[in-house]
Order: structure tokens, then C-alpha cells, then sequence
């Protein structure tokens, strides 16, 4: 008996890359071939994946015949290229190359979208093609849909969101644990949650390329990554952990980008990446391990939050395959994806100008109009103390001439609390300054 062919038209698929989120991508797309013909209207048809070394070791999912060196020669030949091999060359020079020859494009490569996107949009745009890009930015969950499609109707004022599942981790550990930056770190290694240099993720630029990426959606403004002022987890410690609980926060490594203005009125956004105390009944502050969340704030829908895995490569595969059956309709149904949304061209303002709140922790002279002298300096920044907190001795040693003071602000301009922070390190009663935290979410 012969089986009538399959009238559906085919597609042809290329992927770029095969690490863990592209052995994914590749088993997703031959092992639920049957569900994404029915979705797209066509089979999805893998015709290559792209490697730099075809004769090392592969999941048995992966057909080694599928293998090739040859990225440019692959392209050519697909109707929607898949990149998942990361970095910025070859992957921009491959998926230039591929929209020239009109393929559509998916991504999950969020440090090329942040550095060079405006490039690659305009390819797309000129060539027709989609260029699709939800596995860019906390991984499975959906995010970049919803901000630059589901509120385009609406005005976003704010993005607050956990987008580094390693960094969370690690102060999650630190917090629930008591354990130090370094043992947390050693353990995320131990799991796969980060890298054997880990410096892209505890030093803030992966979460800065995605604040990028998530701005310039949100604000219809071309934010790069060297606009996003960025600070890392290095500097937190188990004692800063501990004095957050006290204080009734936990410190998580946050993206923030936010419509805002300077001093003399002039508008624009702000974007920055670095560790922040939250209140402890904030949405933000229970996201524990490697978990992501992103918690938008718009005019008209009001608050919003998006929780999920944040990485792996079963939960980003998953987001890369969405936008493939989206990209894959277009083609056979017709129709085409949003294009770069530019219009406003806010300025990108400096840190500086974001207003926000401090906690401050110093170490002072225990002796009577110490903190009158901390006051009078605070007040001459036109900052004002909502709280102060202080402990009688260092270590809780009775006979120490030194007092802990937790002074945490109310909110000022980022510039004037950095000066205040300054002038009371000159003061003659001040030992040092322990640790300074941003406050958000409040």
C-alpha cells in the first residue's frame, strides 16, 4: 500500500550552533515534527546545523550527516535560519548574509541584539524577512512579545526585572544559606548555572545586554549596551545579606529601565543593571534560584509580572520554537512580524538622574552628635533619612568605640546621594564606609 504524500509545502530550516540550546532546538524540531507541521501549515524541513568542529562528540539526536563548517553555505539554502551559536562574529556576519538571501531569522543572541540590533532590523526590514529574537531575554518565559507587541497600544513607565538566573542563584544561596559570594558561585558551577568563568554574569554585562534589549522595546528609543550603566554582585557580602534581612530586604541583581528626566526637565530613559535592596514583600523578592522575573509597570495596564525559567537549554529551545512557528506562518500564510519601533528617540540619561533610595552602612565613632553630624551633612544634599538604625558597639563588644550605623534614604537624585555618600565619608567621626545598596521596588 502506498501512503499519499504530505500536500503541505516544506520549509527548509537552518541552525546555527549546537551547545546545549541548539542539541535542544535540533531534538525539538525533529521529535515534534508531526505538531509544528500542523501549527505552521508546512514541515519543517532541517537542512544543516552549523558547527565549528563537526567531528566532536553530539547527542545522538543530532543526525551527524546534518553537520557542516560551511554557515555561509547553509544559509543560503534555508528559509528560516535559526542562531543559537552566541558571540558577535560570525553570527552577524552569517545572519546578514542569510536576510540578503531572504531568510527570516530567529535568535536567541542577546549580546549581538544589544550591541548591533538597529543593523540587523534595518536588513530585515529592507529584505522583508522577520527577524524574531524572544529567547534573547530570560529564556522561556514571554517577555519581548508582550512588551513590544501586547503593550503596544499602551505607554510602559517602568521595567524591573531579575534577568540572570546564575546571579540570582548566588544571592538567593548567600541569602538562604549564610553562604559567601565565592562559595555560591563554586556551587552554581558545580550545577551548570554558571560558567567556568563567570564574569559575564556576576559582573552584570548579561543582564545589561538584556536591559538593552528590554528598553529599546519598551521605549521605542535604540538603547545600547554601552548606554546601560552596569555594576555587578562582586562587591556584595554575606554581611550585607544579613543586614538586608534585618532590614526587612533581600538584594537582588536588578535590570531597571525607566522613563525619566534631569534636573533641568529634559526627558528621556534610563537604563542600569546592578545590585538593589527590595523590600521583602515586593513580587521580585521571593523569585528564588535560577528563576527570572520581569515586572512591568504601564499607564493603562497597570503592573505586570512574567516569572519563569530564565535559562537551560529545554526552556530557551521552547522560546526559540515559538518564534520559528511564528516566522513560518508568515511565510506560508503571508503577513510579516513588527519591525523596529524607534520613534521616540528618547535620550538615554545618564545613572546619575534616576532618582532612588540608599541604604548606607558605616562604621562611626560611638560618642554623643555623631548622628547629628551625619544628618547635617545629608541635609545639605537636600537628602532626608527615612530610617536609621544603630547598633551600640562593633561585633556587639561593649567597651569598642565604634558604633554601626544603617542610615537607608528617602529618594533623591542618584548624583546627590552618591555626593552625600562622599562628604560623610570626610567626616572626621566616620571610620569607613561599609556598604552602600541602592533600594527599589518600594
Amino acid at each position: 500500500m502506498v501512503l499519499p504524500s504530505d500536500p503541505r509545502p516544506s520549509l527548509r530550516v537552518a541552525v546555527l550552533g549546537c551547545g546545549v540550546v541548539g542539541t535542544e532546538v535540533v531534538r525539538l524540531l525533529t521529535t515534534q515534527a508531526d505538531d509544528l507541521a500542523a501549527r505552521v501549515g508546512a514541515r519543517l524541513e532541517l537542512v544543516g546545523v552549523a558547527v565549528r568542529d563537526v567531528d566532536a562528540e553530539r547527542d545522538p539526536v543530532v543526525d551527524r550527516a546534518l553537520l557542516t563548517a560551511d554557515g555561509t553555505a547553509l544559509v543560503e539554502k534555508a528559509d528560516v535560519v535559526v542562531e543559537v551559536m552566541g558571540g558577535i562574529e560570525p553570527a552577524r556576519g552569517l545572519l546578514l548574509h542569510a536576510i540578503e538571501h531572504g531568510a527570516s531569522v530567529v535568535t536567541a543572541n542577546k549580546a549581538l541584539l544589544a550591541q548591533d540590533g538597529p543593523t540587523l532590523y534595518a536588513a530585515a526590514d529592507a529584505a522583508g524577512t522577520d527577524l524574531y529574537f524572544e529567547a534573547a531575554v530570560a529564556g522561556a518565559i514571554p517577555i519581548v512579545r508582550p512588551v513590544r507587541e501586547s503593550l503596544a497600544g499602551d505607554h510602559v513607565r517602568r521595567v524591573l526585572g531579575i534577568v540572570n538566573g546564575t546571579t540570582n542563584y548566588v544571592l538567593d544561596r548567600m541569602t538562604t544559606e549564610g553562604l559567601d559570594l565565592d562559595q555560591a558561585v563554586k556551587e552554581a558551577q558545580a550545577l551548570g548555572y554558571a560558567e567556568a568563568d563567570p564574569t559575564a554574569d556576576v559582573e552584570g554585562y548579561d543582564a545589561a545586554a538584556k536591559a538593552a534589549i528590554l528598553a529599546s522595546l519598551a521605549f521605542h528609543t535604540r538603547v545600547a549596551l554601552d548606554d546601560v550603566h552596569r555594576e555587578g554582585i562582586t562587591a556584595v557580602t554575606a554581611q550585607d545579606v544579613e543586614w538586608a534581612a534585618r532590614t526587612g530586604h533581600v538584594i537582588k541583581l536588578l535590570a531597571i529601565a525607566e522613563r525619566g528626566e534631569t534636573a533641568d526637565g529634559t526627558a528621556g530613559v534610563q537604563v542600569r543593571v546592578h545590585p538593589a535592596l527590595l523590600p521583602a514583600d515586593h513580587p521580585l523578592a521571593g523569585v528564588r534560584g535560577a528563576f527570572n522575573a520581569v515586572f512591568v509597570e504601564a499607564e493603562a495596564a497597570g503592573e505586570l509580572m512574567f516569572y519563569g525559567r530564565g535559562a537551560g537549554g529545554v526552556p530557551t529551545a521552547s522560546a526559540v520554537l515559538g518564534d520559528v512557528v511564528s516566522v513560518a506562518r508568515h511565510r506560508v500564510l503571508g503577513g510579516k512580524g513588527p519591525v523596529e519601533s524607534s520613534y521616540a528617540a528618547f535620550p538615554v540619561l545618564p545613572a546619575a538622574a534616576a532618582r532612588t533610595r540608599y541604604q548606607v552602612r558605616l562604621e562611626v565613632a560611638d560618642r554623643p552628635g555623631v548622628l547629628a553630624q551625619v544628618a547635617a551633612v545629608l541635609a545639605s544634599h537636600d537628602v532626608s533619612i527615612e530610617a536609621v538604625r544603630q547598633t551600640p558597639a562593633r561585633d556587639g563588644d561593649p567597651t569598642s568605640a565604634v558604633a554601626h550605623l544603617v542610615i537607608t534614604t528617602h529618594t533623591a537624585p542618584d548624583a546627590a546621594l552618591q555626593a552625600t555618600v562622599d562628604a560623610v565619608a570626610g567626616l572626621d567621626v566616620v571610620r569607613s564606609i561599609v556598604s552602600v545598596l541602592r533600594v527599589e521596588g518600594a
